[in-house]
């Protein structure tokens, strides 16, 4: 079958480059080639396959979609002249189809065993008429057609000037249409999907078993992912793999090769850390811990991705300092590189950065942040380095890699870290195109500090902060999962032994004391004296009150001398020796009316220093040495207008007193930013799902929508809904609807919000997964059935629904976090709590299911919604454990000391062991 050449796309192509070429002189960019009156492309034998792709294979597979090797073209003025063999002329005759901007002229060169065509002594002809001529002089073709062309061109009496045009042919190549981009996305998607589904994983096997691999071997085991042998053993592309990735389901696998042999180091390779991309895989047996960089990039329809990873195995904290600020540095990175910036301000942003945080590692730094990629794998017309001037535009794709080499750890060894993606340049930030096993959960791997039995680790030292675990029961080792990272197996069988020898209850109280060492003397530090208390808030301040500017702004009714009530102003004007004084409403107390004969007694109390009125009697007082009436009393025969002036004061204490109420409640709250909608796309949606709080109006499911900035949540007929913006989420939650009714996925806020008239902290959508259709009378399969078999097909169609909810619900919880993550710059996480460590108690009202997750203990199932933030508690107080008793109450004391403490009362005894456990992992005091 013929090869169809994409004619539309090749003319399209033509036409930018004769028109870049006659804008030359205007553009700095095309400027190596202003002056040339021709342009030649040379193409000989094909290179081998460890060699690198040359710019001029390049370039001719961006133009014409395919290599064609021992081909020659000659970009003229007016004609495209094109030198190759009788079989490529067949393919090549297509392009004058496409209606190209130039005349297309194909001379065909004479086989083996005929007689010399003049198709070569034309082509030289050609040449040798101009004066200039743009041509790649740098790089050196060889096979027979170079040979016979070099002979010609030797023989020619006017020989032209030859100019470099590369940095020309990285111009037209940097700005991707979008059938590159197409191609470029899967490849970033095959890498993407190879580090997180098999590399990682399989580096964690061989770490956690201790296998004994060479990097070689390892790299080579990668590779066979796209399959390996020839013939009838021949296998194809491991589909148990490429199956978990996104998009990959259409791919053209005769078109996807790696960009290069994939590269593992760790601190056993003998050459060292090398973070070039042209550094190898030894065959030194792989170390089984320190750190392992990972660097791997495939090719897709000739268009290339790459990354590169850092996985640090009993990481010090120097090691997660600098991993955390090259996590950070990337962040920022993706918000400076965008349109107009040039390479140069984008390598000096990132050299600031390191200056900043940590200056003493600029040394360290590389010397450049990454180059442009795309059908050439490294495109060094457009490194990021300090010395290139040449300017980023929307669409160019580049090879971001951060890093530090020659760094010393505990040991005085040597060692690098790296992160490497490739990105999309857009019009004011730029886009990750690769993802995956890049936060410090995914890259951190710790040993067991319990079950360490090396002597160089008998100094206590601050045990890494885990997940909550169950005890162990009889002491065998298990691979449990970390906070901020992964904890390996015990290393040996003794290790096994020691951790039977030594208790739960003696592990916890030594780790307990250290904890409580810690505290005090972080306290000690806060609150000594001539401290300034960490930035404490202030207690209440003395508050003015002002009734009237001057005497002209009191009520006509003072002229009577008489008690006068005044709600707008909030003052009661009292006659005080001839004079109407006013008092505003928040200097009275209360007010008291009793009858005595015929007289009535008005007593109004004022608020003053030193009374003994509980909780309430906080206000502070500008002078509380001063002189203060404590209460004035009035007489009058009058009884009705005593009643009715009680009555008005005291209504207008109460709604002085519910407004302030209401202005206290109402402080916290924040006004959001707009939101803004998503455009050039559909949003990702979750359709039919409720929120709780529930809108007003009858209760119907709406759709959640991730746009720009924020969620919304719109109601099914659009007239009410719920922004979200990404900046006001604290903890994002997913919560499975195993052995519950509900699918949930759950948002903390950092400041409440206003839905409706009432204010909420937490916002929940979720969609219930009980079937609550039930056939009670029977159908027609009972006619032909006998027995449970429906029962069983129910069950299963249970289990079935319920793992599409799930799967459903969580993948939005995670898009939601990706685009949360790409909008801040910061990393949001998706959180589910660990149902296995759950515990029951009463937080308010109620007895409901408590679950520990990562950072937090949360309560999600049913309003009200309880999540307390980990790292916030100061103390952890467990009270009422007597061995008598069948309950106990746990007490939450926050770091914030004007939060009250959270309450947890009536938990049962026999859980009092699984709450020790998970605080003991929490790093609770």
């Amino acid at each position: 079958m013929q090869v169809q050449l994409n004619k539309q796309l090749i003319s399209s192509r033509l036409k930018n480059v004769y028109d870049g070429w006659r804008n030359a002189s205007q553009n700095d960019e095309y400027g190596s080639i202003a002056d040339a009156e021709a342009l030649l492309l040379l193409s000989g034998d094909p290179a081998g396959e460890d060699e690198p792709v040359r710019k001029g294979t390049a370039f001719q597979t961006w133009l014409l979609g395919y290599e064609f090797p021992s081909t020659l073209l000659l970009f003229q003025k007016d004609k495209l002249l094109i030198l190759c063999s009788a079989s490529k002329a067949k393919f090549l005759h297509q392009i004058k189809e496409g209606n190209p901007p130039v005349p297309v002229e194909i001379l065909v060169q004479a086989k083996a065993k005929e007689p010399p065509s003049g198709a070569l002594p034309k082509f030289v002809e050609a040449f040798t008429s101009f004066k200039r001529v743009g041509s790649l002089v740098k790089e050196v073709c060889t096979g027979k057609l170079m040979t016979e062309w070099e002979q010609g061109v030797s023989k020619a009496d006017n020989k032209p000037e030859l100019v470099d045009m590369a940095p020309a042919l990285s111009a037209f190549m940097a700005v991707k249409d979008e059938e590159e981009m197409k191609c470029i996305r899967t490849a970033a998607n095959l890498t993407s999907t190879l580090l997180v589904h098999h590399i990682v994983l399989k580096l964690e096997m061989i770490l956690d078993k201790e296998a004994k691999i060479t990097h070689e071997q390892f790299a080579t085991q990668i590779e066979a992912r796209l399959g390996s042998g020839e013939g009838e053993v021949a296998k194809g592309p491991d589909m148990k793999v490429w199956s978990k990735g996104r998009g990959l389901n259409d791919v053209d696998w005769a078109s996807t090769e790696f960009c290069y042999s994939p590269i593992i180091q760790s601190r056993s390779t003998t050459t060292g850390y090398d973070l070039r991309s042209t550094a190898e895989s030894s065959s030194d047996t792989i170390a089984h811990k320190g750190v392992f960089l990972i660097a791997v990039g495939m090719r897709y329809k000739g268009y290339c991705a790459n990354l590169g990873r850092s996985i640090i195995v009993d990481p010090s904290k120097e090691q997660e300092a600098i991993y955390n600020l090259l996590l950070s540095m990337q962040s920022e990175m993706l918000k400076e590189i965008k349109d107009g910036v040039s390479a140069r301000e984008v390598y000096q942003r990132a050299l600031d950065i390191v200056k900043k945080e940590k200056p003493e590692l600029e040394k360290n730094f590389v010397k450049n942040a990454g180059f442009g990629t795309g059908v050439e794998f490294r495109d060094s017309a457009y490194l990021l380095s300090s010395k290139n001037s040449k300017r980023l535009k929307t669409d160019m794709v580049l090879n971001l890699s951060l890093g530090f080499s020659d760094l010393l750890d505990d040991n005085g060894k040597k060692y690098a870290l790296h992160i490497v993606d490739t990105i999309r340049v857009g019009a004011d930030r730029s886009t990750l195109l690769t993802e995956g096993a890049k936060s410090t959960k995914d890259t951190l791997f710790f040993l067991n500090p319990e079950n360490e039995i090396e002597v160089e680790e008998d100094k206590p030292s601050k045990p890494s902060k885990k997940a909550p675990v169950k005890p162990l029961v009889n002491g065998s080792p298990v691979k449990n999962k970390t906070v901020g990272g992964k904890v390996l197996r015990n290393k040996t069988r003794s290790a096994a032994q020691e951790e039977v020898l030594m208790t739960a209850a003696a592990k916890i109280k030594e780790h307990q004391q250290q904890l409580h060492e810690g505290l005090q003397s972080a306290g000690l530090a806060k609150y000594s004296e001539g401290a300034s208390g960490g930035g404490e808030k202030e207690g209440k301040t003395w508050k003015r009150f002002q009734s009237y500017k001057g005497e002209s702004a009191l009520p006509r009714e003072v002229e009577s001398l008489r008690i006068c009530v005044d709600r707008k102003a909030q003052t009661i004007v009292l006659p005080v020796h001839g004079f109407a004084v006013p008092f505003h409403i928040n200097t009275i107390k209360n007010v008291s009316k009793n009858d005595e004969g015929d007289y009535t007694y008005l007593r109004i109390n004022f608020q003053t220093p030193g009374q003994l009125a509980g909780k309430k009697d906080d206000t502070p007082f500008e002078d509380p040495d001063s002189t203060f009436i404590r209460s004035v009393t009035y007489r009058s025969s009058d009884g009705h207008r005593f009643d009715t002036i009680s009555k008005q004061i005291t209504d207008l204490k109460k709604e002085v007193n519910k407004r302030e109420q209401q202005k206290k409640e109402m402080a916290d709250v924040i006004e959001q930013d707009v939101l803004l909608e998503i455009k050039g796309r559909r949003a990702h949606k979750l359709p039919e799902v409720f929120v709780r709080p529930a809108l007003d109006g009858k209760r119907l499911p709406g759709e959640v929508e991730i746009h720009q900035n924020g969620l919304r949540y719109q109601s099914p007929m659009g007239s009410q809904k719920i922004d979200v913006l990404f900046t006001n989420i604290k903890h994002l939650f997913f919560q499975p609807c195993d052995k519950e009714l509900m699918v949930i996925v759950h948002i903390h806020l950092r400041a409440p919000i206003m839905i409706g008239k009432k204010k909420a902290h937490d916002i929940q959508f979720f969609r219930e997964a009980s079937d609550v259709q039930f056939d009670e009378t029977g159908n027609r399969k009972r006619k032909h059935r006998y027995g449970d078999e429906d029962e069983i097909e129910m069950e299963q169609q249970e289990r079935k629904r319920r793992q599409m909810l799930n799967k459903e619900f969580k993948l939005f919880a995670e898009r939601v976090a990706e685009a949360a993550s790409t909008s801040m710059g910061e990393t949001l996480e998706v959180d589910i709590p660990f149902r296995e460590l759950s515990f029951e108690g009463v937080p308010f009202r109620t007895n409901v299911r408590l679950q520990p997750t990562t950072e937090c203990l949360v309560h999600l199932i049913d309003p009200p919604f309880l999540v307390v933030t980990l790292n916030e508690i100061e103390i952890a107080s467990l009270e009422r454990v007597q061995f008598s008793l069948k309950q106990f109450d746990l007490v939450l004391i926050f770091k914030d000391f004007t939060k009250a403490p959270l309450h947890i009362n009536s938990i049962p005894s026999g859980q009092l062991d699984d709450v020790k456990n998970w605080l003991e992992y929490a790093c609770l005091l």
